[in-house]
């Protein structure tokens, strides 16, 4: 028996312009009518994606940053929080720098969550997109979700959430190269390219975490087997998430290698033109 499904955001709840549409909203509120929970399990921060789960009703714990940070939320109260270690962190900063490539600290594990940074490159036009979107999207809220410093290396002095990097596909197909090559596996990344955009994007997050270690906090707290859990993804970093659950549904336009998971379902994708550009979609 289905007792609690977890839902992909980008590519897979939402629609290209970040909407939940009316279909999927009525499922959703069908599902908890028959008394199933459905809780968020994205890449984005948790800032970012709790005003979906609020618009939804929704209190189960979000899942956020790839499954580095699990929490309610209405509440804030923090499941489960598996932070990037300083060494790895100051680090990948090194890595960055020398290689020209622009950092966004998510941080504030016990908060709402701040992004942070200190340079955009003038030719980063994906970057400063973002960084507007987040201000724009938090309102009145602008000031305390996104921080400009003077130095990200004196500003990392504790462990951050994870840190992002993003910039065309070749751009950060590369940096994911150089990354791979010298953290090893002090890290885990997250890469996650969109050819038909000419974007990337790099999540940086602690070696041991995934959706499915989120997930799986989740379950925890409302004691359910995974058997009674099921998983709706559509790209690589949902893979842990679909291995965890008893059931495993991906959309139609899901990564392909998803749809060759044991047991996998497919079902209709939402109404994806160009996906949304941002950090952990």
């Amino acid at each position: 028996m289905i007792r609690l499904i977890a839902l992909d955001l980008d590519g897979t709840l939402l629609d290209s312009r970040g909407h939940v549409s009316e279909r999927n909203r009525r499922a959703i509120l069908d599902a908890r009518g028959r008394g199933v929970e459905v809780a968020l399990v994205t890449g984005r921060r948790f800032r970012d994606a709790r005003p979906v789960a609020l618009e939804l009703g929704l209190d189960v714990p979000l899942v956020a940053h790839n499954g580095a940070l699990t929490k309610h939320a209405r509440t804030l109260e923090t499941v489960a929080a598996v932070l990037l270690p300083l060494d790895a962190a100051r680090e990948t900063l090194r890595v960055a720098r020398a290689h020209d490539a622009d950092a966004l600290v998510s941080d504030d594990p016990e908060g709402a969550g701040v992004l942070v940074y200190d340079h955009i490159d003038a030719d980063d036009r994906p970057l400063a997109e973002y960084i507007e979107w987040s201000r724009r999207i938090h309102g009145e809220e602008a000031a305390r979700s996104v921080r400009q410093v003077a130095s990200l290396e004196d500003y990392l002095d504790h462990a951050p959430v994870h840190i992002t990097f993003s910039g065309t596909q070749s751009k950060t197909e590369r940096l994911a190269e150089v990354f791979a090559r010298e953290l090893g596996a002090s890290v885990k990344l997250m890469t996650t390219v969109y050819p038909r955009i000419d974007f990337g994007l790099i999540d940086v997050i602690h070696p041991e975490v995934s959706k499915g270690t989120g997930l799986a906090a989740v379950a925890d707290e409302l004691n359910l087997p995974r058997e009674d859990v099921m998983a709706v993804g559509d790209n690589h970093n949902d893979r842990e998430m679909l291995e965890y659950a008893g059931t495993r549904v991906v959309v139609s336009n899901a990564e392909p290698a998803l749809h060759e998971l044991e047991g996998v379902r497919v079902v209709a994708s939402p109404a994806v033109s160009r996906p949304l550009p941002v950090p952990g979609a």
